[in-house]
């Protein structure tokens, strides 16, 4: 379960600075969160959800963990930049977490580090990350 606060480190910005989160709304599977320094005309939400389709050994679990912040753009008109994880396990058919754990990880990894490295990277030079905001192959 999600603290209502989240204060301690973990969400950290491009620089590894520390971002607090407070608990927005909760309803029954869709939880939202936004910046103690959010400026009300510029939304910032933390967003996670779930949705489960299916039944016994076909029941999967869709999870998103979704940031959305609108910036000012160079023509001054606000614009929206989103970010999001999805992990779609067939919980019906698993005995254990083990594998989608693996493909998480196998996921953070490829966006947070340059292969070689130990340290996750938060300015956007892992190998998966640089790929997603330069739009290269």
């Amino acid at each position: 379960m999600l603290p209502n606060t989240l204060n301690t480190n973990e969400v950290k910005n491009s620089g590894g600075t520390e971002i607090e989160f407070a608990r927005e709304s909760t309803s029954d599977r869709k939880l939202t969160f936004v910046p103690s320094t959010m400026v009300p005309n510029l939304p910032h939400r933390l967003t996670v959800s779930h949705l489960e389709t299916g039944k016994g050994s076909a029941l999967r679990r869709r999870s998103l963990v979704r940031f959305d912040k609108t910036v000012a753009g160079v023509s001054t008109s606000p614009v929206v930049i989103s970010a999001y994880a999805v992990l779609d396990v067939p919980v019906g058919d698993l005995a254990v977490l083990t594998e989608p754990t693996h493909v998480m990880a196998e996921l953070m990894s490829f966006l947070a580090s340059t292969g070689a490295s130990t340290t996750i990277l938060y300015d956007g030079s892992g190998n998966g990350a640089d790929a997603l905001l330069k739009g290269t192959l």
